[in-house]
């Protein structure tokens, strides 16, 4: 079950643009493949992903707030030269902490 979905995504402003169930933008473990911060099924499959790798949150689930917090980083504070998938993740991992 995803952490979070559409309705749960603290921005409304996102392009939905559906995917081919196998498009590497929306398969596979985080990579190359750059991330749109602006499209909201590939934030979403990026978020509920990284929410699923990391859960260092309370308890062994990560939490809709956890995702919500993710996207927040992204959208807000993220910058732009950041944009493959991998560079996202590692980026959240070593700012996280530094945001509330």
């Amino acid at each position: 079950m995803p952490t979070i979905t559409k309705d749960d995504l603290l921005y409304r402003d996102y392009h939905w643009t559906a995917y081919a169930h196998d498009d590497p933008r929306r398969t596979g473990e985080p990579d190359a493949t750059l991330l749109n911060r602006h499209e909201g099924y590939e934030m979403l499959y990026f978020i509920n992903g990284f929410c699923a790798r990391t859960r260092w949150n309370p308890g062994p689930q990560a939490t809709k707030a956890a995702a919500q917090k993710a996207e927040r980083l992204i959208r807000q504070h993220l910058p732009s030269t950041v944009r493959a998938r991998a560079a996202v993740e590692q980026w959240l991992l070593q700012h996280w902490s530094q945001f509330a």
